[in-house]
């Protein structure tokens, strides 16, 4: 009897890549996503399709793929998917819910505690013979006001540890009710005050049509001259030309992107020499723990689905 084939087109962690294959026929190659013919041919009898964010789900590769029944998300954005061309052919599309949340939590406290103390970029200048002792003297998190655009599960995740770290935390968010966002010990604000408040702004909204260039330069113009800006959500949410132009004009303290319009970026010398500007490849949610987490949450989810509707 022939096996349904599953077409997995980015990285996944080995074990879940082996436990599907026992039971299904498996086609990996994360170099997929650059040869779209090679990758329609892939799909030309597959049900299943596993995929992180740079497979674009949508026109031409949902019409080469006559009988996909079920798309696998390593991760939980779905910007990448057309999720109302699957549900009309009905595709079943699964993103990997919570399994990567911790990750980014950490990842948001890590990058904060870096911009506001302003000291771990100095190994080159004292290997140098410098001693700029003086010109490194930081702040610290204690008292300081995190701002949270989105409150999900991340920023909610975000919530105990910035509280451990004893700052303040606000959130928005127009889908959530002011009662639950302080119920969880978080003050409720609206998006413009919030921006011009917080010492840190952590953002953590998908990205649609009301939330592209959400950070533009009106609202970049609005932040505190010494506050930073973290996105580990989606590249089009903020305008990266503004945000280069306020970090080399010295009107905001920094930044850290670990998204981007384009991934990779497109003309990525832009962003060469901007001060205090930390960049990293989209890897705010990937550790070695939340790849296995990922992994075996969508492995198990599209054999499930697969055999459901066998």
């Amino acid at each position: 009897m022939r096996r349904d084939r599953i077409a997995i087109s980015e990285f996944m962690d080995e074990d879940a890549v082996a436990a599907l294959a026992a039971r299904f026929e498996v086609l990996y190659d994360a170099a997929l996503p650059d040869d779209p013919a090679r990758l329609a041919n892939a799909l030309a009898d597959a049900p299943a399709l596993i995929v992180r964010n740079r497979t674009q789900v949508r026109g031409a590769l949902l019409a080469a793929a006559p009988r996909l029944r079920v798309v696998g998300r390593l991760g939980v954005g779905l910007d990448n998917i057309d999720v109302a061309a699957c549900a009309e052919r009905d595709i079943r599309v699964i993103p990997a819910t919570g399994a990567n949340a911790d990750a980014v939590a950490e990842y948001v406290i890590a990058a904060l505690l870096i911009l506001l103390r302003g000291a771990f970029g100095a190994t080159e200048r004292i290997a140098a013979g410098e001693w700029p002792r003086t010109a490194l003297t930081g702040r610290e998190a204690q008292g300081r006001l995190l701002g949270l655009v989105g409150f999900g599960d991340i920023a909610r995740r975000i919530v105990r540890r910035a509280t451990a770290q004893g700052m303040r935390v606000a959130a928005c968010d127009p889908a959530i009710g002011q009662d639950e966002i302080r119920r969880a010990g978080v003050e409720p604000m609206t998006l413009d005050p919030l921006i011009a408040a917080a010492d840190v702004i952590s953002l953590h909204v998908p990205l649609n049509d009301t939330t592209r260039r959400l950070i533009d330069s009106r609202r970049i113009a609005a932040m505190r001259p010494d506050a930073v800006l973290i996105n580990t959500a989606r590249g089009g949410i903020v305008d990266e030309a503004a945000l280069v132009t306020a970090l080399r004009e010295g009107r905001i303290a920094g930044a850290v992107l670990d998204v981007f319009e384009q991934e990779p970026p497109e003309a990525p010398q832009r962003f060469a020499g901007v001060p205090n500007l930390l960049l990293t490849p989209h890897i705010a949610g990937v550790t070695k723990e939340s790849n296995r987490r990922v992994s075996a949450l969508i492995a198990e989810r599209v054999a499930a689905e697969l055999e459901r509707t066998a």
